[in-house]
């Protein structure tokens, strides 16, 4: 017996999707407008498709004295692997030596590692900003990145997926003398392969949207990330380029959406996975 469609929830659904798409739709169309149309509120639904000159505006000159789109963009991605790349190193190692290691304080040093969920960012920042400033990392690209590789949310998630790995298979791996490196690469990684994708795409998005870290350590232009460069396109004393903003608006919102949809298979898998 077939079911009836759900009309109400696809009713629901596509209200959602227009919701989220409408905006993003706006800003598509506005890049390849004029921008004193736009300053006058005559924003057309219907894209110019003959008009790309926002694009190669941003992509080739400097605004507001910083650098090119492209550049920022490079800062950006940078960043936005770095931060992801080491949250996923530093959770896993720390969540493999609290599950499979036996020392004094374990359970202790993984429960300060989670009480460090309650302490918002705004309450961190200012002693982070001391411990770079010491370390002499104020303005350079290392210090966008440093700060933000550690993760008790990603510590978390991957203690929990090591818990579900059965004894038995620990106690084969040392009776078949591997040591603790060889079952971390052999075993351990390949089980946590599809919960490190899914990560790895939140923590990508998560760095590629930092604003309030960039803008207190990197007072240099050229370390401006791609959302500061907006900011400071909107922000300007005369007249806002409004083309330009949504043009770069536009070229910001394809590197995370490219990697949420290469990866979106592997995403869904690490979400979705039961018990191992």
């Amino acid at each position: 017996m077939s079911r009836r469609p759900d009309y109400l929830a696809h009713a629901i659904l596509i209200l959602g999707v227009l919701l989220f798409a409408l905006p993003v739709w706006l800003v598509f169309a506005g890049s390849t407008q004029d921008s004193n149309a736009i300053m006058r509120g005559e924003l057309s639904l219907l894209p110019h498709f003959t008009n790309w000159s926002a694009y190669t505006r941003v992509l080739t000159t400097r605004t507001m004295g910083s650098q090119p789109v492209w550049h920022m963009l490079l800062i950006s991605l940078g960043m936005a692997l770095a931060i992801a790349f080491g949250k996923i190193v530093i959770s896993i190692l720390s969540a493999y030596a609290v599950v499979f290691f036996r020392f004094p304080f374990r359970q202790v040093a993984f429960w300060l590692i989670f009480v460090t969920l309650m302490l918002p960012v705004e309450v961190r920042i200012i002693p982070t900003y001391t411990v770079m400033a010491d370390f002499g990392l104020i303005n350079t690209f290392t210090g966008l990145w440093v700060p933000l590789i550690a993760s008790a949310t990603a510590t978390l998630l991957f203690r929990q997926v090591f818990t579900a790995i059965p004894d038995e298979l620990v106690e084969a791996a040392r009776i078949d003398g591997a040591g603790p490196l060889r079952f971390l690469r052999d075993i351990v990684l390949p089980v946590s392969g599809a919960n490190i994708a899914a990560l790895f795409v939140i923590l990508f998005v998560y760095g590629w949207n930092q604003y309030l870290w960039p803008l207190l350590v990197a007072t240099s232009q050229g370390l401006d990330t791609i959302v500061i460069g907006i900011v400071k396109m909107i922000g300007q004393e005369t007249e806002t380029d409004w083309s330009a903003v949504m043009a770069t608006t536009v070229l910001a919102l394809l590197p995370p959406v490219l990697v949420v949809v290469l990866m979106q298979r592997w995403f869904v898998a690490g979400l979705t996975e039961g018990e191992k």
